[in-house]
């Protein structure tokens, strides 16, 4: 009877699944040719970015002070969002380079683009810099944090009904069973989740190709990127399928496999550029002395996650030791984010 019971539920759960990938509110992007369901408008990504930018940057170090290099950074990644679908160029665009050691980089809805002095010292050529910029600019026009809060609310509660259902079913002490499975529901949506942002994050890559190659960059400099990372990180990386970024061997060979299918034949028609004459000369070399030396805060590397309205517990240490959100694999806001909510469940 009681597997009865768990079956019929389990029929539920495929209904509530169905109804939960049509929720009303869904719009084509423009720039994935995907589906999405929005929590937010363009307008309220725009304030939220805005309202959310002054603290960010507070929190991660403050600008590098010198406004040649901000201009560099600004241009970067303005030519890149001209290369975007729609009205994502008329977003109101801000491209800001942080004075902070930590390996980051990240972007709030509505335009605004973070890029550490960290990341960019570990940087050979300007098209690795582009490559980076470029993936957090296809996060905005993905429209990536805007459809997470949807798929929380879609994905996450449903998970814990149909849990909980199912718990009270297979169990004689419903209440009991009613519990468990609630509490089993939210952590397999809240797994869902991740691989949602793990999918996030292969887009992003996508995108950030696209827009850099649109402009001459040798898409290339994405991948080098992920080599760098993967450096970086010593091989610290949580395991993949409770990551919120997927490792960098599996970014490394989906940048590989476009890069082969889009790019290749191209690049021996024309000439693509990596410009690291010019990167060395005009950034790395008139980077000015970092501040003193000062311990790496959680807050500072959880800033992301506290523009999500994280608890003050979660902010003062308690994520970090269950994710390395320092991991340079780590290195983007919008899923940083994730794992601090996940680490919060």
């Amino acid at each position: 009877m009681n597997r009865c019971r768990a079956l019929n539920c389990l029929s539920l759960a495929l209904v509530l699944i169905g109804l939960a990938s049509s929720m009303t509110g869904c719009e084509t992007n423009a720039a994935t040719g995907r589906s999405q369901y929005l929590a937010m408008s363009r307008d309220e990504e725009i304030q939220l970015g805005s309202e959310a930018s002054p603290e960010l940057v507070k929190e991660m170090g403050g600008k590098v002070q010198s406004p040649e290099l901000q201009a560099y950074v600004t241009g970067i990644g303005r030519r890149l969002a001209e290369q975007t679908e729609a009205d994502n160029p008329s977003l109101p665009w801000e491209f800001t380079l942080l004075d902070s050691d930590v390996i980051n980089a990240f972007a709030l809805p509505g335009g605004k683009v973070f890029f550490s002095r960290g990341l960019a010292e570990k940087m050979t050529n300007e098209a690795q810099m582009a490559a980076v910029l470029g993936h957090e600019v296809g996060h905005v026009t993905g429209k990536h944090t805007n459809a997470r809060f949807g798929k929380q609310v879609a994905t996450v509660g449903i998970a814990a009904v149909i849990g909980g259902l199912i718990g009270a079913a297979a169990t004689e002490d419903r209440t009991t069973g009613a519990a468990i499975g609630a509490g089993a529901g939210a952590t397999v949506g809240g797994v869902v989740v991740l691989s949602y942002s793990r999918d996030d994050e292969l887009e992003a890559d996508r995108l950030g190709m696209r827009y850099m190659e649109r402009l001459g960059y040798d898409p290339r400099g994405a991948i080098q990127v992920q080599e760098i990372l993967k450096k970086e990180a010593g091989g610290n990386a949580p395991p993949e399928m409770l990551s919120t970024h997927p490792a960098s061997d599996t970014r490394i060979a989906e940048l590989e496999k476009r890069y082969k299918k889009y790019y290749a034949e191209k690049a021996a028609g024309m000439t693509y550029n990596l410009y690291e004459d010019r990167f060395r000369s005009q950034f790395l070399a008139k980077l000015p002395p970092k501040k003193q030396t000062r311990a790496t805060t959680t807050r500072e590397m959880l800033a992301g996650a506290a523009m999500m309205n994280a608890s003050d517990e979660m902010t003062q240490g308690g994520i970090a030791s269950t994710f390395p959100l320092g991991d340079p694999t780590q290195w983007c806001w919008h899923c940083a984010a994730g794992a601090a909510e996940s680490a919060a469940r």
